[in-house]
C-alpha cells in the first residue's frame, strides 16, 4: 500500500515530477508506504539501476496499476514491519526483493512471495544486484527456455548485469557459453566469469562467430536484449531446435521475421518480461530462484558483480553511468541511513 491517508511518517524517495534526462528525477520527501495484507515493509539498503528504470524515467515504461511510482524493481534491505497474513519472516531479517517499482527510496512494500533471503557470504548491501537479474535469467534461459548441460547459450551484453549472471548461472550447470560485447575489456571480465566464446560485435558477425565456434551448429539458447536490430541475425544464429529468448527492445521494437527460416530450424521465440507479471507469476519465479540458484550463491559458485556504488539521491549519476554503457555488471543506488 502506498503512501496516503493512512501514512504515519515520510521518506524521502527519487520521484519524476516530469518526464526527462537524468535531471528530471529529483530526490523528494513523500508519504511512507504501509504494509497490507501478506507484505511486508522494508527499510531499504540498497538498490539497483534497471535500463527499464531509464524508460519509466524517459516516460515510455509506466508503473503496473497499484505499484509504487517510485522507480527501481529490485532492493535489498530489512524487514521493519509485517503486515497480516505473512508468515516465515520477520522484523530485522535481511533480505532482498524483487519489485514492480519503488526500490529509488529508504522504504518500500513488498508482496511476502517476492523476498529472499541475502545468501550467506554476501553484504546486504550487495545483495541489492540480485533479484531482477536472476529471476529474469532462471525463468527466461532455464524456465521457458530450459537450457541443458553440454548446450550453448549465446548472450548479448555479457557484461550487463543480466548478462553476467546468465554466464555464471549456465557455466554452473554444464553449458557453454558465448557473449558478445563492444570493448575488449568487457570481453575479458566476461571471461573471467566463464564465457568461453568472446565476441566483439563491433568488429565481428556474431552470426558467424557463433557457427565458426560450434562447428557450424549455433546455439541452442540465445538471450537477447536487443530486439529488433537483432531478430534476423539470432534467428540464422539458432541451431537446430534453438529457442531465442526476447528480454529487452534496445534495438528497437518492429522487424521481419524470416519464417521459413524459423521453420527450417524447429526453432522457437518467447518473449517476456517481469514487472506486469501477476504476483503469482513472480512468486514462482522467486520459489524456483530460491530453490535452484540460492545454493550457488550461499557455495559461492555464482556471486553478483558490482560496477559501483552512488548515493540514492545522486540517482541522476547513476543513469548517466548505465546509459554511457562503460558499466560491467550493476550501478547500486545506496540509502543514506544503511
Amino acid at each position: 500500500m502506498w503512501g496516503g491517508a493512512g501514512s504515519v511518517g515520510f521518506m524521502y524517495a527519487i520521484t519524476i515530477p516530469e518526464p526527462g534526462g537524468p535531471e528530471a528525477l529529483v530526490w523528494d520527501e513523500v508519504p511512507d508506504p504501509i504494509a497490507g495484507d501478506g507484505e511486508v515493509l522494508v527499510d531499504v539498503v540498497a538498490g539497483a539501476v534497471n535500463r527499464a528504470d531509464i524508460l519509466q524515467r524517459q516516460g515510455f515504461y509506466n508503473p503496473p496499476p497499484g505499484a509504487s511510482p517510485y522507480p527501481g524493481l529490485e532492493c535489498s534491505g530489512r524487514i521493519a514491519a509485517v503486515g497480516p497474513g505473512v508468515s516465515g519472516w520477520a522484523v530485522g531479517d535481511e533480505v532482498c526483493a524483487l519489485l514492480a517499482g519503488g526500490g529509488y527510496a529508504e522504504k518500500v512494500v513488498v508482496p511476502a512471495g517476492q523476498l529472499l533471503p541475502v545468501p550467506k557470504g554476501i553484504d546486504v548491501k550487495r545483495a541489492a544486484a540480485l533479484p531482477e537479474v536472476v529471476c529474469t535469467v532462471w525463468s527466461n534461459v532455464f524456465m521457458v527456455s530450459h537450457l541443458r548441460p553440454g548446450e550453448t547459450l549465446l548472450v548479448h551484453g555479457g557484461s550487463s548485469g543480466i548478462g553476467t549472471m546468465a554466464i555464471q548461472l549456465a557455466k554452473a550447470v554444464g553449458a557453454k557459453v558465448a557473449v558478445t560485447a563492444g570493448t575488449q575489456e568487457k570481453l575479458d571480465r566476461c571471461a573471467e566469469l566463464g564465457a568461453d566464446i568472446l565476441i566483439n560485435y563491433r568488429e565481428q558477425d556474431f552470426v558467424e562467430e557463433i557457427r565458426t565456434a560450434t562447428d557450424g551448429a549455433g546455439a541452442d539458447v540465445i538471450l537477447d536484449n536487443m530486439g529488433a536490430k537483432y531478430l534476423d541475425r539470432n534467428v540464422r544464429a539458432l541451431a537446430v531446435n534453438g529457442r531465442l529468448a526476447i528480454i529487452g527492445m534496445q534495438g528497437g521494437v518492429k522487424a521481419e521475421l524470416d519464417i521459413a527460416t524459423l521453420l527450417t530450424k524447429r526453432a522457437a521465440i518467447s518473449a517476456t518480461s517481469l514487472r506486469a507479471r501477476p504476483p503469482a507469476e513472480k512468486t514462482a519465479i522467486v520459489a524456483a530462484v530460491r530453490e535452484h540458484v540460492w545454493p550457488l550463491l550461499d557455495a559461492g559458485h555464482v556471486r553478483p558483480v558490482v560496477d559501483r556504488e552512488l548515493p540514492m539521491s545522486d540517482a541522476a549519476g547513476a543513469h548517466r553511468v548505465v546509459e554511457e554503457s562503460g558499466h560491467v555488471g550493476k550501478v547500486l543506488l545506496v540509502a543514506s541511513a544503511s
